[in-house]
């Protein structure tokens, strides 16, 4: 069973599906037409776009991380674009980790700062340009595959392979954020994270829709695997999919004594910070969180925030394309189509 408060977005049939669905198509027709209609604004360097086909978490910040990498390594300097999620954005700023927080920023953007300058507007398109500016030769847009007011040169979707497209279903019946028949025709290439029962209904209906299929997995860090194999541990996580992040937990050897579910972005406070030190002491427990939960710690000035980012661990989690190659391709496909459109040379 998911951890999501919405658990039957990922079963078909279910009754709160049928309740639901005059209210799923209507949804599924507005965000279908504005999709359709969607030209979105350019920029003058390449955009390449990672998102997902539905709400939750699926798996694209470590992607978009990957993507980075791959970027610097063919000597571009690349940038992330994100909304600021939960922030106070209300114009174009770059993400500053020393000076903002999870909510001048969101939690996403101090992620990938680690990696790459990082812009936030609910405008993504002038966060483009923000980055522009700073002298970023190469935009990765993390998430915005149905926003269209930016319009990417690539753009990849990340599909988990155990919850797939769940029921199939938009919103608020099912996680679908638009109909696949609207979100396929945008989508160049589709990423399957991980291994599961809906990897092969996911190809499926890519291959009919004529979308290129690759597949990934999410690994671990080496040291994170030899500090927490065998250790008891209390889990707690605030993403789209926490049991991902437990289960992973298990399967590296560490031994899950207690699981703390919290909604996804949702932010830390001081008693839920003490009421999880006082937890884990009881039980002579390590705190382990996940890098996005880490970032919501981040510059935190209240001193039971403070004590519990000093004694939580982190896993991080590293993208791992099953072809080696795939990341420098990506990055490559979206130059080269920026190029087509600018019409640059070659």
């Amino acid at each position: 069973m998911f951890s999501s408060i919405h658990a039957f977005w990922w079963q078909k049939g279910h009754i709160l599906s049928l309740v639901l669905w005059p209210f799923s198509r209507l949804y599924g027709a507005i965000a279908g037409r504005r999709m359709r209609r969607a030209r979105g604004a350019c920029v003058q360097v390449p955009v390449l776009c990672v998102g997902n086909f539905t709400v939750g978490g699926t798996g694209k910040t470590p992607v978009a991380e990957a993507l980075a990498r791959a970027a610097i390594g063919a000597g571009r300097k690349p940038g992330f674009v994100l909304r600021g999620y939960g922030a106070k954005v209300t114009t174009p700023r770059l993400v500053d980790p020393k000076r903002h927080t999870h909510a001048d920023v969101g939690d996403e953007a101090l992620m990938l700062a680690r990696t790459a300058p990082v812009a936030v507007s609910p405008a993504r398109v002038d966060a483009a340009r923000l980055l522009e500016s700073e002298g970023v030769d190469f935009i990765i847009m993390d998430d915005g595959l149905q926003s269209g007011r930016l319009r990417p040169d690539f753009a990849l979707a990340v599909v988990d392979a155990k919850r797939g497209f769940g029921n199939g279903l938009c919103l608020p019946a099912g996680p679908l954020r638009a109909p696949l028949a609207a979100q396929f025709p945008k989508t160049d290439v589709i990423l399957v994270n991980g291994e599961g029962a809906r990897a092969g209904e996911v190809e499926s209906l890519a291959r009919h829709a004529r979308v290129p299929v690759e597949r990934l997995s999410q690994k671990p860090a080496d040291e994170d695997v030899e500090r927490l194999s065998g250790r008891r541990v209390l889990a707690y996580a605030g993403i789209g999919d926490p049991d991902k992040f437990f289960d992973t937990l298990e399967g590296l050897g560490a031994v899950v004594v207690e699981r703390v579910r919290l909604a996804d972005h949702a932010p830390i406070t001081p008693a839920l910070a003490c009421n999880l030190m006082a937890q884990a002491a009881a039980g002579e427990l390590l705190p382990v969180t996940t890098a996005k939960d880490m970032a919501r710690l981040s510059g935190a000035r209240d001193g039971n925030l403070a004590a519990l980012r000093a004694m939580s661990a982190v896993l991080e989690i590293t993208a791992v394309f099953e072809d080696e190659a795939m990341a420098d391709c990506l990055v490559s496909a979206a130059a080269d189509a920026f190029r087509k459109r600018s019409g640059a040379p070659s």
